[in-house]
């Protein structure tokens, strides 16, 4: 079964423009990986500071592999002060039918 989530956060005052480069290099990285389906990043348009992350991949053992990748708690940590949350806020999804 395909793993699908949604990653939620919002760059701190003057830090769009960083956030939005940072997220960009990692989506290369991640969109990269075998198992990765989706890795589609969006502002939310009344607030652009808001990054919505849309993931998917094939599946939970390939989720665990994109978790376990030397470039994401790098990346995590470079984030975390540019944002107003404490870590991005993960929504994982279940289809419908």
């Amino acid at each position: 079964m395909k793993k699908t989530l949604l990653a939620e956060f919002t760059a701190r005052e003057g830090a769009q423009d960083e956030v939005a480069r940072m997220i960009v290099e990692y989506a290369a990285k991640v969109r990269a990986e075998e198992g990765n389906l989706a890795f589609d990043v969006y502002t939310k348009a009344s607030h652009p500071r808001a990054f919505w992350i849309f993931e998917v991949y094939r599946d939970e053992d390939a989720f665990q592999a994109h978790l376990k990748a030397p470039y994401g708690a790098p990346f995590n940590a470079a984030l975390t002060p540019l944002i107003e949350e404490d870590a991005s806020v993960l929504t994982f999804l279940d289809p419908v039918a």
